[in-house]
């Protein structure tokens, strides 16, 4: 085996996966105003944009290669209520930069996050009552939001909220409204997990979330209920499925792969991001390496599409290679 080691030109004639930018997917986060860009500070490199400077930052993407964005809004403290209903204002921050991006790069593909924690005053991706998450209402508010979206551009529907049902219910909606070709991404095994610290504080939710998550995410403990969520969301219409968070999950990646064929994508959410730019600003990882490393997982795990934070210098990394 040292032999077929010896010289990268063997490396990578042998290599069983490798990385490239059509694998990348951008996740952006957005705010209101005019030439705004605020610095996540629990997030290197990371910020907040205004709808004029993400039209900008994503002609710089395209221009490295990479053709899908995903799109968080940072919504005004003042808009967010019990109900979320500013979720399916046509005119609210994601549908003004969904229309936005689709006149400027109608060759980008959008990943439009559905979900009432930018928008909800309890920091929930759910209504809430009596300290209980209400499917049912939620999954109508879900619906609602989905529509707007479509409407002002959207090409995949992700919804990251975890509510029973609401994937029919969306590809319903969607289909009786004309929007046939948009696709669902669904977050089927999305879990309760520790490392969204930094994206809460990004989005805005962190400090308004009462209580966790528990009940509407999967334990972190399960494996099989992984598997159970999935094919209920295929079966309702889902077109690929999403795995977050990504590192410490990849046995979910393989599962989900190998037992459904389906397109597995994968999320490097902020908190491996934020590890991996903490341990390289303290001299203890080396940097592009580390990142380099932590997506090819990901690919080896099956994963066909990538979530990160890092997709813009990764582009910039895999071009200069």
């Amino acid at each position: 085996m040292r032999r077929v080691r010896s010289a990268p030109w063997s490396r990578n004639l042998v290599a069983e996966n490798a990385l490239s930018v059509s694998d990348l997917i951008w996740p952006v986060f957005l705010i209101e105003g005019e030439t705004c860009c605020q610095d996540v500070a629990s997030m290197p490199g990371v910020q907040r944009l205004s709808v004029d400077k993400l039209v900008e930052a994503v002609g710089e993407a395209s221009a490295l290669g990479i053709k899908a964005v995903a799109l968080f809004p940072c919504v005004d403290s003042s808009l967010k209520t019990p109900d979320g209903r500013e979720a399916t204002n046509p005119d609210n921050l994601m549908c003004r930069a969904i229309r936005a991006l689709k006149a400027a790069h109608p060759d980008v593909g959008l990943f439009c996050d559905v979900a009432l924690d930018p928008y909800n005053s309890d920091g929930h991706d759910g209504i809430v009552r009596d300290g209980v998450i209400i499917n049912d209402e939620t999954v109508d508010m879900l619906v609602r939001q989905s529509v707007v979206q479509a409407e002002a551009g959207a090409d995949v529907i992700a919804p990251s909220d975890m509510m029973d049902g609401r994937i029919g219910t969306i590809r319903d909606a969607l289909e009786a409204a004309g929007h046939t070709n948009v696709q669902i991404m669904s977050y089927g095994p999305k879990y309760a997990s520790a490392y969204y610290g930094p994206f809460r504080d990004a989005l805005g939710s962190g400090g308004a979330l009462k209580g966790d998550k528990k009940t509407y995410q999967m334990d972190p403990a399960n494996t099989d209920e992984a598997l159970r969520e999935v094919a209920m969301d295929l079966e309702e219409g889902a077109d690929s499925i999403m795995v977050k968070p990504g590192l410490p999950y990849l046995d979910i990646v393989r599962r989900v792969h190998e037992t459904f064929s389906v397109p597995t994508l994968v999320y490097q959410v902020s908190g491996e991001y934020a590890m991996i730019k903490a341990a390289a600003a303290n001299g203890w990882l080396d940097n592009d390496k580390a990142l380099l490393e932590s997506l090819l997982a990901f690919k080896r795990a099956g994963a066909c599409g990538i979530f990160t934070y890092g997709a813009v210098e990764v582009a910039r990394l895999l071009k200069d290679a």
